[in-house]
């Protein structure tokens, strides 16, 4: 049995999931032009699709539910397979390379050795029916108010396969962006988190509502109806040194006005509590009345508005 694990595993950590889909199925191309250093787009036919993605691991389908490891990829590529006849097939590429053009090398290098703000500037703006607007809106239940008044304030552009990015700001520049699609969770590599930002800027400016991530942000807003007096503004998770910052100016903005108010809003479980503990602490430094506001059904505001409740 542990002669089997082994190879199992030597299959997950040695087979490149580009190079199987070459090799393995006729018709599967490259498709340069849409290949990121993460995420290479192969294309088959009309309308066929499959992404490559954890450095060769990993696999997915934007217009399905399929995805999975290397195992997967070859049963969906070949159904009539089982087991022992998948793993016939994985020993032939242990250790085999994809055919990366050197074109495809050339973008990556050039794209991410670009500043994120220009790299932001880059990106199309969300629209109704693109594919992240879609993805925000049917996945995650985003009304098109929001998405709309979103786009509006420049605070989401058009990722790339369907995703959506999400720009944290140092003063006027995208310090970092977040990145949230259908088949990932992550930012863009070469930037410093402040804090996402949508609502009311300055002026006019009386609550400060935190939350985790910028979806969580959107859907707090969505659920209050976008109060007209409230910054809504998320973290990217942990709180590093500019975010911390960027709270505690937001905060020395609010500290003049007698009815300002800071509310966390991080998850409901005992990382969202702890980061209301610290959001307590800035909040009584600054002088600013502090209220804790966790979801009351499910674990973030997400799945709050999914289940179409309210605060």
């Amino acid at each position: 049995m542990s002669g089997h694990d082994a190879e199992l595993e030597l299959f997950r950590s040695g087979v490149n999931c580009a190079a199987l889909l070459e090799s393995m199925a006729s018709g599967w191309t490259l498709d340069p032009k849409e290949s990121t250093r993460r995420a290479l787009k192969y294309r088959r036919g009309a309308g066929e699709i499959l992404i490559v993605n954890h450095n060769g691991r990993g696999w997915w389908d934007p217009l399905s539910a399929a995805k999975g490891d290397v195992f997967d990829l070859v049963q969906h590529l070949d159904p009539s397979l089982n087991f022992g006849q998948v793993r016939q097939v994985l020993r032939r590429f242990v250790g085999v390379a994809p055919r990366l053009p050197a074109v495809v090398r050339e973008k990556q290098g050039r794209e991410a050795n670009r500043p994120l703000h220009e790299r932001w500037n880059r990106r199309p703006r969300l629209r109704p029916g693109s594919p992240a607007w879609s993805y925000l809106a049917e996945a995650r239940g985003l009304p098109d108010r929001v998405l709309a008044a979103a786009v509006n304030q420049d605070a989401i552009r058009e990722g790339y396969y369907g995703s959506a990015w999400f720009a944290h700001r140092d003063g006027a520049t995208v310090s970092h962006i977040e990145v949230r699609g259908p088949g990932f969770k992550g930012a863009l590599t070469g930037g410093h988190k402040t804090l996402f930002r949508f609502g009311r800027i300055g002026e006019g400016c009386r609550r400060l509502a935190v939350t985790e991530a910028p979806i969580d942000a959107l859907s707090l807003a969505a659920i209050e109806g976008i109060c007209a007096d409230t910054l809504y503004a998320a973290t990217g998770g942990g709180m590093g040194p500019g975010t911390l910052v960027a709270i505690e100016v937001a905060l020395a903005g609010l500290a003049a006005f007698s009815d300002a108010l800071l509310i966390s809003a991080a998850d409901a479980n005992p990382a969202g509590d702890r980061y209301a503990a610290r959001h307590a602490e800035l909040a009584a430094a600054a002088g600013v009345a502090f209220e804790r506001l966790a979801p009351t059904c499910g674990i973030d505001w997400n799945d709050v508005i999914k289940q179409g409740r309210r605060v």
